[in-house]
């Protein structure tokens, strides 16, 4: 007897030899120990068991089988393997992402915890909880009714509502009515931080029912959560981040995507490099359960489905308590540079209204979206400037440490007396980061006190509860943050938030950036005025009569996504046509430019024109690896499981090549 093991490396399954006194124990979904090269040992899960003897190889036996009931069910096997097929990926590299670190430890010392802690997890009873759910003001209800009316023909429904209109007690009434039928929910958010500020809401309406599930909990924490999951008696209601679609639901009914436009659904690194709410429409789909995607600011993507009629649209336009929109005012800071008015990076009008907010003891949030003090250092003298010796990136000074970090591979060092090309110690700081913002304040506003929110001050769970448990009691005046302060946070006493510097975003080379600046500056700026304080919300911007600012300060959506959508069609991008990234990586810059050329022209023998490249991506190196990217552009009617076929030949071909020994492929399917 053998068994297809799925380990978690970039391959799909290992074929080992089940030993006879195992026989009846290892079975599909169950977790065992076996052996791989020469000295080490891996925990992975059986695929299936067979007769078939491979040939040609030496056949390891399995060590040790650490269940005696399946701990991945036909539902996660079915999921991992969409993931893998569609996002052209191996089953390890998704069975890496979806199993928490303690179902998978490789050191003796971990197998014998894990197999403790196994042995003594015990579901225990969930007590039955009736949800007092705050009444539907009549534009909630009437969004809530033609949501279960859109359910009836549609298993996606879009929900657009502006910011501050009670998209979430929606949600809580939806999540209601399916634990009342029995069925489960999964309640999808972006970021950590946003699970810190909803989990008691939901916890004080659906008690023990509901589970939270994230990165930043403990391997422990992970576990248990997993443990509950595939027992007879799961949490009805798991709120989490994008790796919670990899839980072993039983009876999903709903699944909430909410902020659906953000990007940190996307996984950048390492494979799979799934979408979260992609993957989750999937996962809806096949337990026959509905999805609701919510945001102010929807996707391009779902936004055209939902107007081509593919899933439901629901919109709701009026904020919670009649509350107004946020007044946005536009500052040209080119012309207050000109007219030396700066201070920093602070206009005469911005410090003129945030003044006036800290004296009504009013609070305000800053927005500017890069951490550190500056981008970099220079050398007045000659112009040097420090570089990351891994990447193709300069170093980000941190002054409060004194040192040049990379943003990528996480080097370090201290800043330098003086200048290793010239030998002169003046140097200049370039740009500005949150540090630099906060450095700034201290100068301007004697006495305010401030907190900043990126990822320097808030790396644990424990610092992002902090930060926002802080500011929410009024215990800091002026919160400073990058993208972490946009995504759906909900402080009542916020009535000014400026924009520090709008441009560096509207500038990416980049087809989206567009798209992302008004979904970005639309969602900082609804953090204004969300009680019953009028929001006021200054943006600085050097482009202050481009029409995509015009856009933002009218709230005008669909003309800018009228606007973009017709360039995208011209030139072919999503949606309506599918991109795939094809990353090529080796030591050898020279190499690597001549097999990236090699892989485009067998890509063309197939795709013809629809492939683009191969070039240089903007940051050409990474952890001492040169980068090549070649771009496919595919019709959406195109089979996915015929372009991933032709793909993986390809691949299989060049990495055959002698001279490709240490190369390095990989894909980005819907690249954001």
């Amino acid at each position: 007897m053998f068994a297809d093991i799925i380990l978690p490396i970039p391959f799909d399954s290992f074929t080992y030899l089940v030993p006879s006194d195992m026989e009846t124990r290892v079975m599909r979904g169950c977790r065992v120990v076996v052996p791989l090269g020469k000295n080490k040992i891996y925990t992975g899960v059986v695929l299936n068991t067979h007769n078939n003897t491979p040939e040609g190889v030496e056949v390891k036996a399995i060590i040790e089988v650490l269940d005696d009931h399946p701990v991945v069910n036909e539902q996660q096997f079915a999921f991992w393997q969409w993931i893998a097929n569609y996002y052209i990926c191996p089953l390890g590299d998704v069975m890496k992402a979806a199993l928490p670190g303690a179902m998978k430890p490789k050191d003796e010392a971990a197998l014998k915890e894990s197999t403790r802690t196994r042995r003594s997890g015990k579901a225990t009873a969930t007590p039955h909880y009736a949800c007092p759910c705050n009444p539907l003001n009549p534009a909630q209800e009437k969004a809530f009714a033609e949501i279960e009316t859109s359910f009836l023909s549609k298993n996606v429904t879009l929900l657009h509502g502006v910011t501050s209109s009670g998209k979430t007690e929606i949600y809580i009434h939806l999540i209601n009515n399916y634990l009342a039928k029995g069925k489960q929910v999964l309640y999808l958010l972006p970021e950590i931080a946003l699970t810190t500020q909803i989990t008691e809401r939901l916890h004080h309406f659906f008690g023990d029912r509901m589970g939270v599930y994230h990165s930043k909990f403990t391997d422990t924490q992970r576990l248990d959560v997993y443990k509950r999951q595939a027992s007879e008696r799961p949490y009805q209601l798991i709120l989490g981040v994008r790796s919670s679609i990899f839980l072993p639901f039983q009876n999903l009914g709903l699944v909430i995507v909410d902020e659906e436009h953000e990007q940190s659904y996307k996984q950048q690194e390492p494979a799979p490099r799934y979408h979260a709410r992609n993957a989750a429409i999937m996962l809806a789909q096949m337990f026959g359960a509905k999805t609701l995607l919510g945001t102010a600011t929807p996707s391009f993507e779902v936004y055209h489905l939902s107007h081509k009629g593919q899933y439901g649209y629901v919109q709701l336009t009026q904020r919670y308590r009649d509350m107004q929109l946020p007044t946005i005012e536009i500052v040209d800071t080119k012309e207050a540079k000109r007219k030396r008015q700066m201070k920093g990076v602070f206009s005469p009008r911005l410090i003129e209204v945030m003044r006036a907010a800290l004296e009504r003891k009013e609070q305000i949030i800053l927005f500017q979206n890069r951490r550190g003090f500056s981008s970099f250092i220079e050398c007045k003298t000659c112009g040097w400037v420090p570089r990351c010796p891994h990447c193709d990136v300069t170093l980000t000074l941190h002054k409060k440490t004194s040192t040049l970090t990379c943003h990528y591979c996480g080097y370090t060092t201290r800043i330098p007396e003086r200048c290793p090309a010239c030998e002169e110690d003046k140097f200049t700081d370039i740009g500005t980061g949150t540090e630099k913002v906060e450095e700034q304040i201290a100068h301007l506003f004697e006495g305010i006190t401030t907190l900043r929110m990126d990822l320097d001050t808030a790396t644990t769970r424990t610092q992002f509860e902090r930060i926002i448990s802080d500011f929410s009691e009024h215990k800091a005046d002026i919160l400073i943050g990058t993208q972490m302060v946009t995504k759906g946070l909900d402080f009542d006493h916020v009535s000014v938030v400026g924009i520090l510097d709008a441009d560096t975003m509207l500038n990416l080379p980049d087809f989206r950036s567009y798209e992302r600046t008004f979904q970005t500056l639309s969602q900082v700026a609804g953090r204004a005025g969300r009680n019953n304080t009028a929001g006021h919300v200054i943006l600085q911007t050097r482009s202050a009569e481009s029409d995509i600012i015009r856009q933002i300060t009218q709230g005008d959506y669909w003309q800018m996504f009228y606007t973009q959508m017709t360039e995208r069609q011209l030139f072919h991008y999503p949606p309506f046509r599918r991109l795939i990234y094809v990353y090529l990586r080796h030591k050898d810059d020279e190499l690597l430019e001549h097999l990236a050329s090699d892989m485009a022209e067998r890509l063309r023998q197939i795709f013809g024109e629809r492939v683009l490249g191969p070039d240089r991506p903007p940051i050409a190196r990474l952890h001492s690896l040169y980068i090549r990217k070649i771009m496919l552009k595919i019709e959406r009617q195109t089979s996915t499981e015929k372009v991933r076929k032709n793909l993986i030949a390809i691949q299989q071909q060049m990495l055959s090549l002698p001279v490709a020994k240490n190369l390095n492929i990989y894909y980005d399917v819907d690249p954001l």
